[in-house]
């Protein structure tokens, strides 16, 4: 059994991610965007990057520690 990656070294790697900033982003690049990638399903993970440095590494997560990651957020 492989694990499963935490980073990708650069985002360009996830090509075909569809990336999201934050609707409280201010417009001068300084916040973080999402892609979710994968089958959808409970295999999908969620890519994030540093909106200032698109072509530089992105973290990977499941969907169950994001979700605990954006519930302490709130």
């Amino acid at each position: 059994m492989t694990a499963t990656p935490r980073h990708v070294r650069t985002s360009s790697t996830l090509q075909g991610a569809q990336w999201r900033r934050s609707s409280y982003s201010n417009g001068m690049n300084n916040c973080v965007e999402t892609a979710a990638f994968g089958s959808g399903g409970p295999k999908s993970l969620l890519a994030v990057r540093d909106s200032k440095n698109t072509e530089g590494s992105a973290l990977l997560f499941s969907p169950g520690p994001w979700e605990i990651f954006l519930d302490s957020l709130r």
